[in-house]
């Protein structure tokens, strides 16, 4: 069994009097320590499944088996556990705190997990020891998602949840981003996986799934991943 093991996942929505399928019978698995790639185009259903993963929506059919566990069966209490003590979750809005310094907002996350990092060695890592007394206003885009990245990893989190985690960033400072990622499983041991349009970034994963009208299309293994320095979008 690998760490992730999804199997016939299936979700659906309501509009109107129409039934949307966001996911239609997905199946596939990440292996622990992973960078995994889940790639596709708007609408595609991605963040649906970011979203099943990450415990804050449960599949209408199917099973998500995350650590051996069928998340799709948990209650709302234990998902909020799996949440606070497995999941590190990074978005394209970096949905700091306004008014609590980058050392804060990584201490804050901190505070809810049994297991955190020093907030400080975090930023550090992240290369912003020197910025951990400035708020989110005096800090760049780049700086910002930086942040959010130390507040993801201060947790120690199994799994790190990435949501177009370049889309709002020049194309040097996602590859920036992209290289703490790939440093975040390789340092702290997390499994990484990154839900993304931009199908530049696929040859940098261990595993890239292709996501298509709901569907699982094609799954991939890179055997020799690329290097952040060789990719351009």
């Amino acid at each position: 069994m690998s760490y992730i093991d999804v199997i016939n996942e299936s979700k659906f929505f309501t509009s109107g009097e129409s039934k949307v399928t966001a996911n239609d019978q997905m199946t596939f698995n990440i292996e622990k320590g992973e960078f995994a790639v889940i790639v596709g185009p708007s609408g595609a259903g991605k963040t649906t499944v970011l979203n099943m993963l990450g415990g804050m929506d449960s599949a209408d059919e199917g099973e998500v088996i995350i650590d051996g566990k069928n998340i799709a069966e948990f209650d709302t209490k234990q998902l909020t556990q799996y949440r606070r003590d497995d999941v590190g979750f990074i978005f394209q809005s970096y949905n700091l705190i306004p008014n609590l310094t980058a050392k804060e907002n990584v201490d804050f996350a901190a505070e809810i997990s049994p297991d955190a990092l020093d907030s400080e060695k975090v930023l550090e890592d992240v290369g912003l020891g020197h910025r951990k007394e400035n708020f989110p206003a005096q800090l760049s885009g780049g700086e910002q998602q930086r942040v959010a990245i130390a507040r993801a990893l201060a947790k120690k989190p199994k799994l790190l949840l990435c949501d177009e985690p370049t889309g709002a960033l020049d194309f040097e400072t996602g590859k920036k981003v992209l290289e703490l990622l790939q440093f975040s499983k390789e340092q702290y041991g997390a499994t990484v996986v990154v839900i993304t349009h931009n199908q530049a970034i696929a040859p940098i994963a261990d595993r890239v799934i292709e996501i298509a009208d709901a569907k699982v299309r094609n799954m991939t293994i890179n055997e020799s991943p690329a290097s952040v320095d060789s990719i351009e979008w």
